[in-house]
């Protein structure tokens, strides 16, 4: 997959992961959007290093798409960990 490719699955990761994780977030649409890119860059560098699942050039392929998903879940939970002030409304 090209560079391209893995935007637009992180874009989709990033949505995924909002759907999976409501709630308010700090960044709103843009922060979720960044993270949804970066969750699925680190998520699929994860799953390429540590679990021995190389990356495909197939955009459809199921793994790929859980560890973009994954890795953006992670992201986002971080993120309110560390900047969500969900206690202060």
């Amino acid at each position: 997959m090209n560079i391209v490719s893995w935007i637009v699955l992180g874009l989709l990761a990033g949505v995924a992961a909002k759907i999976l994780l409501p709630g308010r977030d700090p960044g709103g649409i843009v922060g979720t959007t960044v993270i949804g890119i970066v969750g699925a860059f680190i998520g699929g560098w994860l799953s390429a290093r540590f679990l021995d699942r190389p990356i495909t050039a197939d955009f459809y392929d199921g793994a790929t798409w859980l560890s973009a998903i994954g890795g953006s879940l992670v992201l986002l939970i971080a993120y309110r960990i560390f900047f969500g002030h969900s206690r202060e409304r």
